[in-house]
């Protein structure tokens, strides 16, 4: 029995938006794809293989500052720099800048939307612009990534890996059976069907 005053879900975006609250309606990053100051060097500044931010050796522990960080990082086709209007400065990237801690999913196939949280509170709906890509871990297992903005990924915790390859599905794709997880119109190749054994 369907309910007629109930509304229909939100957008999967709209949701971690909504969890989120006033933070999420901060400004955007600063445009630092169209900045193109001088070089000045690396600074002692990594970005952990867990997400986690070192400055000389030392974890930073304000998240307010490594979000601040995070809105002037981009990726050079070199490195990765912090970026300014005045100078822009390399920082050690052990995998990706990001992780994809939260997970919202709403509807099936084609229609499906799938909107990621990462740790610095970036909000990303899966599409086109901003897709999924997959490789393989030191273990033979799978490593998702979804684009956050410009060349920046972020990957996705073990744990929401497993919700989100419980969406693969097969697809003959260009004349080959591949698995892959449809959403924002798009369906993202994870591997050829043959590999299905090596998802479990």
């Amino acid at each position: 029995m369907t309910d007629s005053n109930v509304s229909p879900p939100a957008s999967a975006l709209a949701r971690l938006t909504q969890a989120l609250g006033s933070e999420a309606k901060r400004k955007g990053p600063p445009p630092v794809e169209r900045w193109n100051p001088p070089y000045c060097g690396e600074i002692d500044m990594r970005i952990a293989a867990d997400g986690s931010w070192h400055y000389m050796g030392s974890p930073i522990n304000r998240p307010a500052l490594v979000r601040l960080f995070s809105t002037v990082l981009r990726k050079d086709p070199e490195r990765h720099v912090l970026v300014t209007p005045v100078e822009r400065v390399g920082i050690i990237v052990e995998d990706a800048p990001f992780l994809a801690v939260e997970m919202a999913i709403e509807g099936e196939g084609e229609s499906r939307q799938i909107a990621f949280r990462t740790n610095v509170d970036d909000l990303v709906q899966v599409d086109a612009a901003h897709p999924l890509r997959f490789e393989q871990d030191e273990h033979g297992g799978v490593k998702p990534y979804v684009k956050v903005r410009g060349d920046l990924w972020a990957l996705v915790t073990r744990a929401l890996t497993l919700d989100l390859l419980a969406l693969a599905e097969e697809r003959e794709v260009e004349g080959r059976n591949l698995i892959g997880i449809a959403a924002g119109g798009t369906f993202f190749p994870v591997a050829p069907a043959s590999d299905l054994e090596g998802l479990a």
